[in-house]
């Protein structure tokens, strides 16, 4: 999929979000960017990749995001044959506790 999106307005959005550096000025940005409903569903997905990682079930990681089973599945699809997005997300977070 790289190959598909990988053009220059998409790394100038990336570096422009690597370039944050607080909790505050992501909001700040994520808030400017996205509508409430798109980051909503990302913090979902991003859940449902830890509840998946931690081996809930996915009746119960529905129940808890409100993400349908087909959403739930591409998740599951991308953290085992993905590019690791989820996963390095995943294990930098847990390693920051």
């Amino acid at each position: 999929m790289k190959d598909k999106i990988m053009d220059e307005r998409i790394n100038f959005l990336f570096k422009a979000i690597l370039s944050l550096r607080t909790e505050e000025e992501c909001y700040n940005f994520f808030e400017d960017l996205c509508t409430v409903a798109e980051l909503q569903e990302m913090s979902k997905r991003l859940q449902a990749a830890k509840m998946l990682n931690d081996n809930f079930i996915y009746t119960e990681i529905a129940e808890r995001t409100g993400l349908s089973t087909a959403t739930i599945s591409r998740v599951n699809r991308c953290l085992k044959y993905g590019n690791d997005g989820y996963i390095t997300a995943l294990e930098r977070l847990e390693h920051k506790k």
